[in-house]
């Protein structure tokens, strides 16, 4: 026994890489609920840390410096933390786990799994922040995406590599048009991202939206509402690390984040605990300037041929779309799809209102008589809503003017195109060639 201890040890006394580290170590001076500060220790942003010790104790992450101070956010819990607590780095800035390792399970912000199937093995690494890419390293977006919405495919038509948002206020729909697009988008891996929804939701999405063929190429990313707002941001950074990396391998991934303003609310809190003035409803800049760095990310690489086609959820706080995260949200995107709550109210399902939505990408992907089809549908539909009110009050006499006449009599096959059952999948061929069937005359 001591002959082997005294081989060890010298062994690695020889070992000409070997280099004496001194323990970082610093203890805990302020805490009040959600922001730490620690003094004696100097680590990174982003770098993990324990506060305290045995079960009284909390992972942190640092999320800045004040006055010779480091500041760290609570990832977890409520614990039973004492003034001067020891603060140990246990973890460098972030990195996710990707890969085909992860392809069927669902993981935390932290990327340790909920799934109850053990760890994951396998996975390679890949920067939560992402890999800064030059403007020339994105490719255009020329391949449509059959996401299987007879309104999208016809109307709204995405492209892969494109960045799509579906803007609704609360309980319009949007989970149920994203189970939709879920099950029957054309793309070799999904990644979604469950940020800051309520727990309950987390469950149904994964028994009824990514049930059956579906789960077994998609990962989920959940972080619940009540999650620390640090661990929320950092599980949309490693839904879209772990889109990167597939990416990277030539796959046409989906992203699908549900949802970008709950993300946004997690950068606000931070903004505000460290300080930040808050500007446009109570956002500090750096929440609202965190959105773009987040949707650059997705897109087509050139080097690989791999696309992340990303659709976003952005939720409209009281219905209103000025809302800062709206606004700077439609600014980014290459379209966006918004859900009307008056026509949820008539019974409309997907309640997609065409005329304020848009895909920036469609005349570029689409062909010519798909495109001159859905310009009279649009127009079609445009005026019949201008003139609604005088038609329902019977002020309206027929022939009076043409064009309201012919939107009057398409109003009814325009509304059964945007009507879809939520167990329906209509193919992008079958929706392009009713649209043209119809209203390419």
């Amino acid at each position: 026994m001591l002959n082997r201890f005294t081989a060890d040890y010298l062994e690695t006394l020889g070992n000409a890489d070997f280099v004496a580290a001194p323990r970082v170590s610093g203890r805990l001076a302020s805490f009040d609920g959600l922001l730490m500060e620690a003094v004696g220790l100097t680590l990174p942003v982003g770098t993990v840390c324990k506060v305290g010790e045995g079960s009284a104790s909390v992972e942190a992450e640092v999320i800045g410096f004040r006055n010779g101070r480091t500041l760290m956010m609570n990832l977890g819990g409520p614990a039973a933390l004492l003034p001067r607590a020891p603060v140990k780095p246990i973890g460098p800035p972030g990195e996710a786990e990707v890969g085909a390792a992860l392809l069927g399970r669902v993981v935390d912000g932290a990327g340790k799994p909920i799934d109850g199937l053990g760890p994951i093995r396998g996975a390679g690494r890949w920067p939560l922040a992402g890999k800064l890419q030059s403007p020339l390293d994105r490719g255009r977006v020329l391949q449509p995406m059959d996401v299987g919405v007879r309104a999208i495919n016809g109307l709204l038509t995405i492209g892969q590599g494109q960045r799509v948002g579906i803007m609704a206020g609360s309980g319009v729909g949007k989970s149920v048009l994203l189970g939709m697009i879920v099950r029957a988008a054309q793309a070799d891996v999904i990644v979604i991202g469950l940020i800051g929804e309520r727990s309950r939701e987390v469950a149904d999405f994964l028994e009824t939206k990514v049930a059956g063929a579906a789960r077994a190429r998609s990962i989920v990313v959940a972080v619940p509402a009540n999650h620390s707002p640090v661990l929320r941001i950092r599980g949309a950074l490693r839904a879209t690390a772990i889109a990167e990396g597939f990416r990277d391998e030539g796959k046409k991934v989906l992203l699908i984040m549900d949802s970008l303003t709950r993300v946004a609310h997690a950068g606000r809190e931070i903004g505000l605990a460290l300080g930040e003035p808050a500007s446009a409803r109570g956002y500090p800049p750096s929440a609202i300037a965190m959105l773009p760095n987040l949707i650059e990310r997705a897109g087509v690489d050139v080097h690989t041929g791999g696309s992340i086609t990303a659709i976003y959820t952005v939720l409209a706080d009281g219905d209103d779309g000025n809302d800062p995260v709206v606004d700077s949200a439609r600014s980014i995107l290459d379209g966006h799809i918004v859900l009307s709550r008056q026509l949820a109210e008539r019974g409309v399902y997907p309640a997609i209102d065409i005329g304020p939505s848009v895909s920036r990408v469609m005349t570029d992907i689409a062909d010519a008589p798909h495109v001159r089809a859905a310009r009279v549908l649009r127009r079609n539909l445009a005026t019949y809503e201008e003139n609604r009110d005088l038609v329902l009050m019977g002020a309206y006499r027929a022939g009076a003017d043409p064009a309201i006449d012919n939107a009057i009599a398409c109003h009814g096959a325009i509304m059964e195109y945007i009507r879809q059952d939520s167990d329906e999948k209509v193919s992008l061929g079958d929706a392009v060639a009713e649209l043209v069937g119809v209203f390419g005359g």
